[in-house]
């Protein structure tokens, strides 16, 4: 099973803030690995040193004209064309700007404005220096992201309906235009020295032969997960400044990436190890070698430390067998499969990186297997517990662990730390759900337990256990297959929460217990609503029709509200067909789509309620009520709602109102989000 739980280790550790760095650097890099694989593709395919010619001048004896081979590879007749070349463009411009684009979307993803304002303060650093500016993007496109961030958050809910778009666009424009300066004058500089200064000591490591040593540090931090620091935050943006310079490759894409280690030490357990060790090393190779997920040897390594030793002698070998054939990689090899480093191989290189890999693999696999088999103790190891070790350090369920100590480890017993509440949009009925399973986690005494909600297009397979609506559940599952999931029918009071609190005492090593319920922790609402969210003119006490009037009517009240425009009625009809928005309890909360957002100008609710009832899909309503949010207000306001409507004392003085000001004196709670 996957899941998002925090180490075990001291929040404030050094490691683990190395480790979060390290992932952070790994998110900018790993979602345009592709971009990379494509650069390194087209350059191995189109340069005077790559594929094309090297077959038609060694294999054919061609050497006349390559024309467009030429052009896309800026040499022969074009070499001296300024508009000629695909391949330092891309290097140049294409790859350091989709990193700062998605720095500045992971700071922040409102509309894409960080990821734009990221992209602009990147494109100040590329111009502002001749190197490749990955370390300026992995810089200026999170504060790009960031800054826009705070800046939005000065005029939230302060702009005049009508004038979103002109502050938006402007505010995004003129900001980006100021990092760009920031970006060429500031960071262009810093980096390039940086990158002058760290290519000097790589040269002096490899003039004077100590770049071997490096594997000391390097696998014992890939084993710490401190990897993603190493390479994306070192090795990575100086191997592509390295392979853009006239040997077209660069040695330190293999100092982490070479699967010959792990592999020589997968084979040393396959045939000398004991238990559930030997019998899944076997298929624990293929992932690595195959497959590229280095990951899978770790538990091996914490199970018996001494084999670091084997793999860091291991990694000094094919490190030192690069030197020697003066072979590297045109581009990073991500997966560190057998499969990316041959790919990313020019052709002068790949006898050299092929016996690096093989020799790193005999040596680390011959030291591996001296240890096995030296190791008198009685005590096989305990692959589980280094497994869990592993996941610990690592923060979260390792998506191979299956293949070590089984599936059923991880899915039948492991404690659950994180749960996810996803529907179709990831607003409403989620948020709702969410919100009321959350109170009855947090009053049976599991505080530790993170409950959230997401859309399922959004999902990632790093949840414990996953809740949805009946309808949703097998999309659910095709995003997130390792999680437990639990489908319900009824947001508001499904006797499957109850479950939930259940296994969490049954999972969670009998944790917390303590007795309450949702219903206990929801507080009664008092005092009166402010007329910002739900006035007297937007509430109706004796509606009458069927489900689509419903929902017209709860719309066009926020549009008499000038809380909306008309579109968004539309839009909440649209919602409705892809999944009800019945919450259980005699209530629903119809609401638009999450492409309806623009269409809201101000947060606001409006309130119908049908005395003789509504059919629902199947389900009594008498209580609907719309809502429009602006930003992520919804969320804040759908749970103080799901709070009144746990209380069947609060449903039943709505129930009984004869004025809309007996309504407000029960919605009083729900409030304006700070």
């Amino acid at each position: 099973m996957a899941t998002a739980t925090t180490s075990p280790q001291r929040s404030g550790s050094a490691r683990l803030h190395v480790q979060r760095f390290g992932t952070f650097l790994s998110n900018m890099i790993l979602p345009n690995i592709g971009a990379f694989i494509a650069w390194g593709l087209i350059t191995a395919l189109v340069i005077e040193t790559g594929w094309i010619h090297l077959i038609g001048h060694n294999w054919f004896g061609y050497d006349g004209s390559y024309g467009i081979v030429e052009k896309l590879g800026h040499w022969g007749s074009y070499a001296k064309d300024d508009n000629a070349g695909i391949v330092g463009p891309m290097i140049t411009y294409l790859l350091p700007l989709l990193i700062g684009y998605t720095g500045g979307r992971m700071m922040y993803d409102d509309q894409l404005r960080g990821g734009v304002v990221g992209a602009i303060a990147t494109m100040g650093a590329v111009t502002g220096s001749p190197v490749p500016m990955f370390l300026g993007a992995m810089i200026m496109g999170p504060l790009g992201g960031w800054s826009m961030k705070k800046l939005d958050g000065l005029w939230a809910h302060k702009i005049r309906p009508g004038f979103e778009m002109l502050v938006n666009n402007f505010s995004a424009g003129i900001w980006g235009m100021v990092l760009a300066f920031v970006g060429f004058v500031v960071a262009a500089p810093f980096v390039s020295g940086f990158s002058s200064l760290a290519g000097k000591v790589v040269k002096f490591l490899i003039d004077n032969h100590l770049l071997p040593l490096t594997s000391i540090f390097i696998e014992p931090a890939k084993v710490l997960f401190l990897n993603n620091a190493v390479g994306n935050g070192i090795l990575v943006p100086l191997g592509i400044t390295q392979a853009s310079g006239s040997d077209g490759k660069s040695i330190l894409f293999l100092l982490e990436a070479n699967p010959g280690p792990g592999v020589g030490l997968l084979i040393a357990f396959a045939l000398f190890g004991k238990g559930i060790a030997k019998s899944s090393a076997p298929g624990a190779i293929l992932i690595q070698f195959i497959g590229g997920i280095h990951e899978i040897y770790f538990p091996y390594v914490l199970m018996k430390p001494r084999l670091i030793v084997a793999l860091i002698l291991g990694g000094m070998t094919g490190v030192a067998t690069n030197l020697v054939f003066d072979s590297g990689l045109r581009s990073p090899a991500s997966p560190g499969s057998i499969i990316a480093v041959w790919a990313a191989a020019p052709p002068s290189s790949l006898v050299g990186v092929t016996l690096s890999v093989i020799f790193s693999a005999a040596v680390s696999g011959a030291v591996a297997a001296f240890l096995l088999k030296i190791d008198r103790s009685d005590d096989d190891g305990d692959l589980a517990d280094a497994t869990a070790s592993m996941e610990g350090m690592k923060g979260k369920k390792s998506s191979v662990a299956g293949a070590l100590v089984g599936s059923g480890a991880g899915a039948a017993g492991s404690p659950i730390h994180s749960i996810v509440f996803a529907c179709d949009a990831g607003m409403g009925s989620s948020a709702m759900g969410a919100s009321v399973l959350r109170k009855k986690i947090q009053a049976a005494g599991f505080g530790d337990v993170t409950v959230v909600n997401k859309a399922i297009s959004s999902l990632t397979d790093t949840y414990d256990l996953v809740v949805s609506h009946q309808d949703l559940t097998a999309r659910a599952q095709q995003k997130t297959p390792s999680a437990t999931h639990v489908p319900v029918a009824n947001f508001m009071s499904a006797p499957e929460y109850d479950d939930v609190v259940a296994l969490l005492a049954e999972r969670n090593n009998g944790e917390g217990g303590a007795d309450g319920t949702a219903e206990a922790a929801a507080a009664p609402a008092a005092g009166g609503v402010g007329s910002d969210l739900l006035g007297r003119d937007s509430i109706v006490l004796d509606a009458t029709g069927s489900r689509e009037d419903a929902i017209t009517r709860a719309g066009e009240l926020l549009v008499a509200r000038g809380a909306v425009e008309p579109s968004y009625v539309e839009a909440m009809h649209e919602r409705e067909q892809s999944v009800s928005t019945y919450m259980g309890n005699l209530l629903a909360i119809p609401h638009g789509t999450n492409e309806a957002k623009s269409a809201v100008h101000s947060s606001a609710l409006s309130f119908v309620r049908f005395p003789q009832g509504v059919d629902w899909k199947g389900k009594e309503v008498k209580f609907v009520i719309g809502i429009a949010a602006t930003g992520n207000d919804h969320l804040k306001l759908l749970g103080q709602i799901a709070e009144i409507f746990l209380s069947s004392e609060q449903v039943a003085r709505l129930e009984a109102a004869t004025t809309p000001d007996e309504v407000l004196e029960v919605l009083g709670g729900v409030r304006q989000p700070a």
